[in-house]
Formats: structure tokens, sequence, C-alpha cells
């Protein structure tokens, strides 16, 4: 008896290596589940074994937008939390398409930490509808983020992010 087994691709992380910080994915817009930062000299990563993006819309008219991945070897979330006009689907996120939100305007914690933010943004530079017989399939949200924060009394950096995440209702939630 044959059994086939149909794996979704658009589900998995694709790395691409940055031709400049090989270390870190390259900035693409083609929902390759990707992201990637420094963090000082260390690297946050995407990877295969984690849900790499959440995105929640709380009804106290906030948003969280959550990435995760690898960090020194362990699983690390970096969560944004910032207000944003009511999103009740993922096509509703298209309110992101091309907006920088100043890093000070937002919640940053990463791993359940908050930082204390002195700088920085977060660029949503593109939202992209993936449609499949005319249906919806997902959304992409690929852009930038660079932050400067205070930690034991010096400034660190979470610098040269990038995302490009393929979004379903499965990775979207509004409570």
């Amino acid at each position: 008896m044959l059994f086939s087994c149909k794996e979704d691709v658009l589900e998995k992380t694709i790395f691409i290596p940055d031709k400049t910080y090989p270390e870190l994915p390259a900035y693409t817009e083609w929902g390759y589940n990707s992201f990637g930062a420094f963090y000082e000299k260390d690297v946050i990563i995407a990877t295969n074994d984690y849900t790499p993006c959440n995105i929640v819309y709380h009804h106290d008219g906030t948003l969280d937008f959550s990435l995760t991945g690898r960090y020194l070897g362990y699983q690390a979330t970096l969560t944004f939390s910032f207000p944003l006009s009511e999103v009740t689907t993922i096509n509703d996120l298209k309110v992101l398409h091309q907006k920088v939100i100043p890093a000070k305007d937002c919640i940053v914690k990463f791993k359940e930490t908050t930082l204390e933010i002195s700088g920085g943004e977060l660029n949503f530079k593109r939202f992209q509808l993936l449609q499949v017989d005319e249906a919806v399939n997902r959304i992409i949200l690929s852009g930038t983020f660079d932050l400067k924060f205070q930690k034991n009394g010096r400034e660190e950096t979470i610098s040269l992010g990038r995302f490009d995440m393929g979004i379903t209702n499965k990775d979207f939630y509004s409570n």
C-alpha cells in the first residue's frame, strides 16, 4: 500500500543568506517565514523548530507582533505591542502596509523581559495577499526593525532585523 505525504512547504522557514551578513536571512518579500537580527554580536533567527510569527489583536486596541526563533541555542520570542485600529481578520492587517512605528511607541519584550527602549523602529514595508483559487491562503508581512535599549545601565542593540512572514488564520488571534 502506498501512502502519499504532502508537507506544506509554505509553512516552513526558508533561509536564504544575506549577501553582506550571511548569518542573517536576506530581506525578501516572498513569505519565507524567516526573520533574523543581531542582538549585539549574537544572532536571533527563525528556525523550523518554532512557529516563527504570531499576531494577537486585543480588544483594548493593541496588537502583539511576536517573532519566535533561536538565540544562543534556546527558544526566544521578541514581541512588539503597539496601538492599532481594530483588526479582526488577517485581511485587516493591510493597515500595516508601509507603516513605520517608532520603537518608543511600542512595549517591546524579549524573552518575557520588557525592554527599556531608547530608540529604533518597526517598519512594516509590505503587506500582500496570497490567493489560491481566488481564496485568501495567507497574507505576507515583510519589514525591518532596529532597537536601542538600556540593560543593566548600558545601551544594547538589536540591529539589522528583518522579517518575511506568511501569516495564516492559525497564526492570528483576535481576543
